[in-house]
């Protein structure tokens, strides 16, 4: 034999670069498998979390709607759940949910949320209007109004938003809902008409909806 020549080499299964390459795809799957594991855990412990805590988070809702109904509903004027006797009114095009207060079956007043455009958002009023078209209450659902000037339309702040209880579209005159600053009884807020001003107009546009309605949200069909 020539001293040149070579005994061929045993046959590798592949080079190193695809030796390589194939690892890196056992790998990939691997992780892929791993990360697929990881995904189905997560969701799995985010369903018994939303399972675990979707009731508590219900009741929690439903004690603050019946707290925020209690404060412009009188219990002297119903004996039944206002937060269970519903009426659901169409107004241009959107619904709007009505609670109902009954006094021996009879309706005596009736609430519902109203929204008007303060300096900062929208606020959320909750008024309560007995069968007669008088406010029993309103009160802030929610605002993002400045603290220490328009917050006072909360009544954890300020007694102003109580003043509206007994207020009606006859009195004042409707033409006269407004703030003192406006020509209205309202007061205002030093440094912050504005929200004072929202809350006067949307307080008023509740009682317009009240009385456009009135015959359908006083019906006395049973829920």
């Amino acid at each position: 034999m020539n001293a040149t020549d070579h005994t061929a080499s045993p046959a590798l299964p592949g080079s190193l670069s695809e030796r390589v390459a194939r690892l890196l795809e056992l790998g990939g799957a691997k992780h892929a498998v791993v990360l697929g594991g990881f995904s189905l855990a997560a969701t799995l412990l985010l369903t018994v979390a939303y399972s675990l805590t979707k009731a508590p988070i219900e009741q929690s809702a439903l004690e603050d709607l019946r707290h925020s109904l209690e404060q412009v509903i009188p219990a002297s004027i119903h004996d039944n759940n206002p937060a269970g006797d519903t009426l659901e009114l169409l107004v241009d095009g959107a619904p709007v949910l009505v609670y109902r207060a009954r006094q021996a079956k009879q309706i005596t007043g009736v609430a519902f949320e109203t929204s008007t455009s303060g300096y900062s958002g929208d606020i959320r009023l909750l008024l309560g209007i007995n069968k007669n078209g008088q406010l029993l209450g309103v009160r802030v659902l929610h605002h993002t109004e400045t603290p220490g000037l328009g917050d006072k339309i909360e009544v954890s702040r300020t007694d102003w938003i109580t003043r509206f209880t007994g207020k009606s579209l006859t009195d004042p005159p409707e033409e006269k809902w407004a703030v003192k600053k406006d020509g209205g009884p309202f007061d205002q807020f030093a440094g912050a008409t504005i929200t004072p001003r929202a809350v006067v107009k949307g307080v008023r546009d509740g009682l317009r909806l009240f009385a456009a309605h009135r015959d359908e949200l006083l019906q006395e069909a049973q829920p």
